[in-house]
């Protein structure tokens, strides 16, 4: 059972708390109705304060993701996980519990909403009473949180957070924000009691209270060194991201709120913290850990380019959906493109480790419809090329190429690259093998004949010639006899018979097992038997038309179980689980192979990358797998 003041009141009603602000709106609402002015109405402006506070809240959450600008001045250099996101899902609770408190403070003393909208004498008493009381009263407080009893009970939830975030300001007990709005409370109310008090005064008072916090939770030294050896007593008047960072690191000092003189006065000053300091600094301006292993990844489209970390958290944790609220930020999402198009680099969105070795996502700043541009074909391949010779550069050892990154038309799966540059130490990897056996070990063993579309790409090439192997009679979908007759040819004498040319989808009426790899249409999936499963490595996925049949997901793994750092679905993919080519780059890395892996796929190492994907812990996700 929890301990009293725990949980929040409203927690049962999980995101629907927000339609509590409500009452501000029909309050203001009101208050209009009596002809009040817009400066009286502080119902108003209570409303549109906490608005401003989630912006900044999330302002600096987005800056702390924006690892292309962040990685080499993060404190802590690990990602934050599902699990630490999920428990911060609700770190804005004290917001509208201090909007709360606000609107019952004037409705108790109405004689508050008089004051004037400017008092220059205001901001000065303030601070002297945030100096005077708030700060000292916070440390004391603090301290007594992190006695047995109220840590176990109270203070262990904000500390369970392994990553400071600006989120993690907001992530404590019911209780603790009870005692943190009385705290934010006494400088506000002191200066309105002595008749110094204004509107102006709860702005600046507030934003700077929450910009501050922000601050000390970023986890990204932005505080030059210079500033506290120039004018040394500085550092005692405010904190940095260092400074907080070690009372999470090392319990037990750096209590204070924004003062670190407070620490000094009570004897629990960390004297590591300037010493941290310059060093964090100083180390922003090195390169950063070399990751072992690199996914190029690309932009979809407009609202998928608004599925990621450093935009909104709390989204990208989970899989891609067109989310309503996200379509009036499409204006800015298509200039961003714009700007993108006209002139940007590869750019840095996400990282994890796998038993120690670091993978990172890199992006090219191309959409998805631009790949299809014949003029645009030099300028992507171009982008394609700097981030290849840049890992290179920086000591990666392999680069996985996504989707259209590794498109045939575009460079030959990678050909392009690795025959440009023979010298090449980083390995360059389309991943299509693993993806090539897992839609293979999708299809049930007892099968004997299959129809496949997209019959002569890359992938159904492949799929083919390991199907006739098995004794399997494929029916390749193609009108291009020459195409065809090339894969026959490469098939063993005695299967060359299982591979069979077709024209028509008719031609497969009788046969339930499709494996589509060039889009159909609903018309066309009516051809196939009641009954049929619809295997599929085609983007996008083929709509689910036929309710009598069953549609596979594109091919993908989940991650292994001791994967650190990951807290970002990949578009549409669950938690975990990532497309079978980015998991091809990681088999490759994981097993440390040095040959290039780019052009035609090796029909004779897809089993021999199976196997090695489940030896490293690698699991398929869909429930017709045969695993071995």
């Amino acid at each position: 059972m929890a301990a009293p003041l725990y949980a929040w009141p409203w927690e049962f009603l999980g995101s629907y708390k927000y339609v509590l602000y409500a009452i501000c709106i029909a309050k203001d609402m009101y208050t209009r109705y009596q002809q009040e002015t817009i400066k009286d109405s502080w119902i108003l402006h209570i409303f549109i304060l906490s608005m401003a506070r989630l912006i900044m809240y999330q302002s600096w959450t987005s800056y702390s993701n924006m690892l292309f600008l962040t990685r080499n001045r993060r404190i802590i250099k690990k990602g934050v996980d599902f699990k630490q996101i999920d428990k911060e899902w609700h770190w804005d609770n004290f917001i509208l519990l201090q909007a709360m408190v606000a609107c019952l403070v004037l409705y108790m003393f109405p004689t508050i909403g008089k004051q004037p909208m400017m008092n220059k004498n205001g901001i000065i008493t303030t601070i002297l009473l945030h100096i005077a009381i708030s700060e000292p009263v916070f440390y004391c407080v603090h301290k007594c949180f992190h006695g047995d009893y109220l840590f176990s009970h109270y203070h262990s939830l904000h500390h369970s957070s392994a990553v400071p975030q600006a989120y993690t300001a907001g992530h404590a007990t019911f209780l603790e924000h009870l005692l943190l709005t009385a705290v934010i409370g006494i400088p506000i109310i002191g200066s309105f009691l002595i008749g110094c008090g204004s509107l102006s005064l709860i702005y600046a008072y507030v934003l700077g209270f929450d910009l501050l916090r922000c601050l000390g939770h970023s986890n990204v030294e932005i505080i030059p060194y210079q500033i506290f050896e120039a004018i040394p007593f500085l550092r005692y008047l405010i904190h940095t991201p260092t400074y907080h960072s070690l009372h999470h690191a090392e319990i037990g000092t750096n209590y204070c709120l924004f003062m670190p003189l407070f620490d000094a006065l009570g004897n629990t000053l960390n004297r590591k913290s300037w010493k941290m300091h310059k060093k964090n600094c100083l180390d922003s301006g090195k390169n950063g850990r070399v990751p072992d292993f690199v996914f190029l990844a690309h932009v979809v489209d407009l609202s998928s380019s608004m599925h990621a970390p450093f935009v909104n958290r709390s989204a990208a944790s989970m899989p891609y959906y067109m989310r309503i609220y996200v379509m009036p930020f499409f204006p800015l999402a298509f200039l961003v493109m714009l700007a993108m198009w006209v002139k940007s680099k590869t750019f840095l969105i996400s990282s994890y480790n796998i038993r120690g070795r670091l993978h990172q996502t890199w992006a090219v700043p191309r959409f998805g419809f631009q790949y299809f541009l014949p003029f645009a074909a030099k300028g992507i391949n171009k982008h394609i090329e700097e981030a290849i010779l840049r890992a290179n550069r920086l000591g990666v050892k392999v680069i996985s190429l996504a989707a259209l990154n590794k498109n045939e038309v575009l460079n030959g799966g990678g050909t392009l690259f690795v025959d440009k540059h023979p010298n090449l130490k980083v390995r360059v990897v389309h991943g299509n093998t693993l993806t090539a056996a897992v839609i293979l070990n999708e299809i049930p063993q007892h099968a004997n004949e299959v129809f496949l579309t997209g019959a002569t790409s890359k992938l159904g090439r492949a799929i083919a010639l390991y199907l006739c192997r098995k004794k399997v009679r494929v029916l390749m979908l193609t009108l291009s006899t020459e195409r065809f007759k090339n894969i026959q040819k490469e098939a063993p004498l005695d299967c060359r018979k299982f591979l069979v040319q077709i024209t028509k989808y008719q031609a497969a009426q009788n046969c339930k097992t499709w494996i589509v790899g060039k889009w159909i249409t609903p018309r066309e999936q009516n051809f196939a038997p009641s009954g049929t499963h619809f295997h599929q490595f085609v983007v996008p996925p083929i709509l689910q038309f036929r309710r009598d049949c069953t549609y596979g997901d594109l091919a993908a793994m989940k991650l292994p179980e001791d994967v650190d750092g990951l807290g970002s679905c990949e578009y549409t993919m669950e938690r975990g689980v990532v497309h079978a080519c980015h998991a091809g780059g990681v088999v490759h890395a994981l097993e440390g192979w040095k040959h290039h892996e780019v052009g035609a796929i090796d029909v004779d190492r897809i089993d021999l990358v199976w196997k090695a994907a489940i030896k490293h812990g690698l699991k398929p996700v869909s429930s017709t797998i045969n695993v071995a």
